[in-house]
């Protein structure tokens, strides 16, 4: 398992909302109705992801625990799902409690296509300019979700909180051979919500939350993909 030292000020507050009784056009709504004054500040763009474990599960089984210390180990990039990937990025996803924060690398460009497999993406990790104990500890790990979703992006008229709003949830499995992409779950009726702030904030973020109608909760587009996909249990 990867392990990163934890360095509290690099962190930052992630608040997440899992919204299933309210449709996306009501959330939004309500994101401009608040009384800290969100306004959106981003075109609206597909987040595509690759997600890495351990043959073990041990970050999806780290998450459905509630472990204080958990990680993503995923390749993200922008726009469109298949074909050309021209700006793809490695990152590390560290979560300690609801502090967060993310490690970013470049990657080469690669196609996603029938022919992607295991061994083609740990090729692309071992050419780009990734830390060579890093390469080491992920020969440890294997793709084994993709997943793409629609989001938008909101800040408070004050600058201190930002809002993402992910809606349009495709889950793919991924498999160690050539990838037909056919083992699929969409999910087009769950919103989620996440509050983003520095630490310095965080004496203010219940004037925040307590303004929506709906409570703090415990999700992860990862572990939902697993558990729509794979027999894990």
């Amino acid at each position: 398992m990867i392990k990163q030292d934890i360095e509290k000020n690099s962190y930052r507050y992630e608040r997440k909302f899992f919204i299933s009784e309210l449709t996306k056009h009501q959330v939004v709504s309500l994101i401009k109705l608040h009384p800290a004054m969100f306004s959106e500040i981003f075109h609206q763009r597909v987040v595509n992801n690759i997600y890495f474990d351990s043959f073990n599960l041990t970050n999806y089984i780290d998450s459905i625990e509630g472990s204080t210390y958990r990680m993503k180990v995923r390749i993200r990039w922008y726009g469109e799902l298949f074909g050309h990937i021209g700006k793809p990025v490695f990152e590390l996803k560290i979560k300690h409690g609801l502090l967060g924060k993310k490690e970013s690398y470049p990657l080469s460009p690669f196609e996603l296509n029938n022919s992607f497999n295991t061994h083609m993406v740990l090729n692309i990790i071992s050419e780009s300019d990734i830390p060579e104990l890093l390469k080491m500890q992920l020969k440890c790990l294997k793709p084994i979700l993709l997943n793409c979703y629609s989001r938008r992006y909101f800040r408070s008229a004050n600058g201190d909180y930002r809002i993402t709003l992910d809606t349009n949830q495709i889950f793919y499995s991924v498999h160690r051979l050539n990838n037909l992409f056919l083992n699929r779950s969409h999910d087009d009726i769950n919103v989620i919500l996440e509050l983003k702030y520095n630490q310095d904030m965080d004496h203010n973020a219940n004037s925040i939350t307590n303004c929506f109608p709906f409570r703090l909760t415990k999700s992860s587009k990862y572990v939902t993909g697993i558990d729509r996909l794979y027999n894990v249990y």
